[in-house]
């Protein structure tokens, strides 16, 4: 499995399950993680076997966002029928697509900071699959999607939901406070990942699943969401899709939230006030 991603003092890393080495030591004419995911979307990353650099094993590595600059920030809402059924929403012909701030992310670990009671008493935690551009593209046909896409990560999007309950039109406000998208650890590159119809994403809080659906029963698939969102505006490097949850759970100061991908890892934070 080949993997980028960032250690906290800012060092690019590529790794697998074996461990990390700086991706300098691998390539010295890959020089950040931007570099990289060029390399990436054309499977030109080095091989790991010649590192100039022993491979550390991830549980001993301290791990942040592993984009060092972050683009656009698309999300996707009620992409998976049940979830648009679980809030007596009508799923929509095509994507209901909005946007978060850079101010947002955070890393493995988080936390996830809930705002003041006074802004928000109810806010929900989803799991989701991640899309990272890795190459400049616009105005895309599906099937020339996987030659811009550099990788897939887990991600744990937040939305204050009784903001959004006061009013549609509340939706960027309910979803941009401060830690409400959590990134990482890792990206992993799609030749690693394989067919994207047999992943499930799976929303855990305290150990339990609370949802779980696969990629197969999505609206409008990740290739499409490319596609899509490539004809609104010109996708760069380190421009995130997020594709959408399989339900979201209320979360609370003292929760754990997990979101889960298969083949993809798992990125977790706790929840503070």
């Amino acid at each position: 499995m080949t993997r980028i991603a960032r250690t906290t003092d800012g060092t690019p890393v590529v790794g697998d399950d074996e461990g990390f080495t700086p991706l300098a030591a691998a390539d010295p004419g890959l020089t950040d993680v931007q570099s990289a995911l060029r390399a990436a979307t054309s499977g030109d990353l080095p091989d790991l076997g010649e590192s100039t650099a022993r491979r550390t094993p991830a549980e001993h590595l301290s791990l942040t966002v592993p984009l060092d600059r972050i683009g656009k920030l698309w999300g996707i809402g009620l992409n998976y029928a049940e979830h648009a059924s679980d809030l007596n929403e009508t799923r929509p012909d095509e994507p209901a697509s909005f946007m978060k701030p850079a101010t947002t992310v955070t890393g493995p670990g988080g936390p996830i900071r809930l705002p003041p009671p006074e802004q928000s008493e109810r806010v929900t935690a989803e799991a989701e699959l991640g899309v990272v551009i890795g190459r400049e593209c616009s105005d895309l046909p599906e099937d020339a999607v996987d030659d811009v896409v550099a990788g897939y990560l887990p991600i744990i999007d937040m939305t204050a939901e009784d903001i959004l309950q006061r009013n549609p039109r509340y939706l960027t406000r309910a979803k941009s406070f401060d830690s409400f998208l959590v990134l990482g650890p890792w990206i992993v590159t799609p030749d690693e990942v394989g067919p994207l119809e047999e992943l499930a994403v799976r929303t855990v809080v305290n150990d339990e699943v609370v949802a779980e659906n696969g990629v197969r029963n999505m609206m409008m698939r990740p290739r499409e969401l490319v596609a899509f969102h490539s004809r609104v505006m010109t996708l760069r490097p380190g421009d995130v899709i997020s594709t959408g949850t399989p339900g979201a759970c209320p979360i609370n100061p003292g929760d754990d939230v997990r979101a889960e991908v298969d083949r993809v890892g798992a990125v977790s934070a706790p929840v503070v006030r």
